[in-house]
């Protein structure tokens, strides 16, 4: 084990796939030469060459299109968009093309692509950097949509989405960059995509998070604990495929959930779990379901993301609403 910042854990799992697998590359904005903007990539093309870590122009539909063409030629492309807000400017790349390949070409080609993008705010990032559009993304057939909280689960997701043969959005925690540090497995360490983990046992109500947000209901729980109320948090870790399972046995134990998403609160991921939940352990709630997120406007100025992005204090007035039925 060594411990590692989320960023780092990014960066090993990079490098040691590209060491074990020459027909991976990396391309995206400022990946090569100065390491990217976050510094993901750093060392990456001094270590493998400009013709496996390649700096493309400022236009996202071509960095994901270009994928599109590695891939298809046998290459594994891990792209990087700088941001998911700018996702937007390759939505129709993405959903169009990439996640449609496999069955655009009946089966013939499929698409082994990683979008890696880094989301969420807590950063003062400026507009259009933060937002969380991963609801957007999940209503993509043939996309597979990872969300880590862990250094740990960041580079052992990371190297199970490049091996996946099918195409994988990879987002990653902006404010868990150098925030986050935790044991990472050394050597060739995978972790599954579709499985969500339990990031704290408990027996009275049930919060699912994922991403940054798990680091919020982490401390939720533990305030939530000093009032006498046991929570398990519960990170989800992948979107799709959702490990319905999971979700269903946690919230059958507690009778009790809350589900937080940074993303607004209308038709957001946490509808989805919300749903799930209804649908594999109605019987068992004792208590409406409670949802944390966002607010229904556009992503604010740095200013006061603070009032916008769920807090350790919401989360906690949700567990204690919850817990009083």
């Amino acid at each position: 084990m060594t411990v590692l910042s989320m960023v780092e854990a990014v960066c090993s799992a990079l490098g040691d796939e590209m060491e074990r697998d020459d027909r991976v590359i990396v391309l995206g904005e400022d990946v090569g030469k100065s390491g990217g903007v976050f510094r993901a990539t750093d060392g990456l093309q001094q270590r493998f060459g400009a013709e496996r870590v390649v700096d493309t122009p400022t236009a996202e539909a071509v960095i994901v299109g270009a994928s599109i063409g590695l891939a298809t030629a046998g290459l594994v492309p891990v792209a990087e968009l700088q941001f998911l807000g700018f996702g937007l400017q390759a939505f129709h790349q993405i959903g169009h093309q990439l996640a449609r390949w496999r069955y655009r070409t009946n089966g013939r080609y499929h698409a082994q692509v990683t979008i890696r993008a880094p989301y969420g705010g807590g950063v003062r990032a400026p507009e259009l950097h933060s937002d969380g559009f991963e609801a957007v993304f999940a209503q993509m057939p043939g996309l597979k949509l990872v969300a880590p909280a862990t250094a740990a689960d960041a580079k052992g997701m990371l190297l199970s989405a490049i091996r996946d043969p099918d195409p994988v959005l990879f987002l990653e925690p902006l404010r868990g960059y150098r925030l986050v540090r935790d044991e990472v497995p050394d050597g060739d360490v995978t972790v599954e995509l579709g499985t969500a983990r339990v990031a704290r046992p408990g027996r009275d109500v049930t919060v699912v998070a994922w991403s940054a947000m798990v680091v919020v209901a982490l401390e939720a729980a533990a305030a939530a604990a000093d009032q006498g109320i046991d929570v398990e948090v519960l990170d989800l870790r992948s979107l799709v495929p959702l490990d319905v399972g999971a979700i269903a046995e946690s919230v059958s134990r507690t009778g009790r959930a809350v589900v937080v998403q940074e993303a607004p609160l209308t038709a957001g991921f946490a509808s989805e779990v919300v749903a799930a939940i209804q649908e594999g352990a109605f019987l068992s709630l004792q208590a409406p379901i409670a949802r944390v997120s966002g607010w229904d406007v556009p992503y604010p100025m740095p200013l006061v993301e603070d009032h916008y992005v769920p807090s350790v204090e919401r989360v906690l007035a949700a567990v204690r609403r919850t817990a009083e039925y």
